[in-house]
């Protein structure tokens, strides 16, 4: 009986460099949206000379705290447009870049509960028709055929009335998609540097031409900030010094580029829900089922 010898495997995938004095470019934040402008940045446009700093652990913020549903039945033409976009980008991503983050696309329904929740529903499935996104409306028995564990009774609270469904709407493993970047980015010469905050930046009259650290100063005319709802933070204190309150973070687009405040939506590995809504909204994902549901989220602007 033959034995097959595995390669060993590496301590990291990517490398732990200390921060050199300057960069072409200073990306703030290492998750979805940082990882992705650096690699798009570098893989695209040949611009190596990277660094991607992480106050904490690569991926440790919002990256490792979202609901990982990836869709783009969104109501606006813009909003739409663009998710839509990332989300053919997610389908070839895998392969792109050589690793299994378990994306699945296994669809997404958003149950309506309400007479508004029905009109709402029908409105934006027509608005994903005519921008070519895949979108269906279900009626009840329809939502039950595809998921049987939903109870579709009149006799109970919220029942269910409907929902919308997009087919290719899917999910992913939000940590494996950040390590996938992370491995490419590092191959193609960006400096991943963990453990180091920005504390405030060196500016030129209104130019900022440096960032500080807590690991020192790093000279660069392009910064990217790319740090969730804490961008506004480091926005206002790049234009003031001091920092504001942080701002409800967006979602990220796998091939995000030349944004210095992250104010785009992109489908990922993210949803939100409409504070409007009641305690019927909850989000559900049996791993025996090959649905997930969501309630309706508020529409995009």
């Amino acid at each position: 009986m033959s034995t097959h010898q595995l390669p060993e495997h590496p301590d990291f995938l990517w490398r732990n460099p200390e921060p050199k004095s300057s960069y072409d470019a200073v990306i703030v934040g290492g998750g979805g949206h940082g990882l992705a402008t650096a690699y798009f940045l570098a893989k695209n446009h040949g611009m190596t000379n990277i660094a991607v700093l992480e106050k904490g652990w690569l991926a440790g913020g919002n990256m490792a705290r979202n609901t990982t549903i990836i869709r783009s039945n969104y109501l606006w033409d813009e909003s739409a447009a663009i998710y839509e976009h990332a989300l053919k980008l997610w389908e070839i991503l895998p392969e792109e870049l050589e690793y299994d983050f378990l994306f699945s696309q296994r669809g997404v329904m958003n149950l309506a509960h309400t007479l508004g929740d029905v009109r709402e529903s029908i409105r934006r499935v027509g608005a994903n028709k005519l921008n070519g996104v895949d979108a269906e409306w279900l009626d009840p028995q329809q939502v039950k055929e595809l998921c049987p564990i939903l109870n579709i009774s009149d006799n109970i609270r919220y029942p269910v009335m409907g929902a919308t469904y997009q087919p290719r709407a899917g999910i992913a493993k939000h940590d494996h998609v950040a390590w996938a970047f992370a491995r490419k980015c590092d191959e193609l010469g960006v400096d991943i540097i963990q453990n180091c905050e920005v504390t405030g930046f060196v500016k030129d009259g209104n130019r900022v031409v440096g960032v500080k650290t807590n690991r020192g100063t790093i000279n660069t005319e392009k910064v990217g900030l790319c740090a969730a709802g804490h961008s506004s933070v480091l926005a206002e204190m790049a234009a003031s010094g001091s920092p504001s309150s942080p701002t409800r973070s967006r979602r990220w687009c796998p091939n995000s580029t030349n944004r210095s405040t992250p104010r785009w939506s992109c489908p990922t590995t993210s949803t939100s829900t409409s504070p409007r809504r009641t305690r019927a909204n909850w989000s559900w994902a049996p791993a025996s089922i090959p649905t997930t549901v969501t309630a309706s989220a508020a529409p995009s602007m």
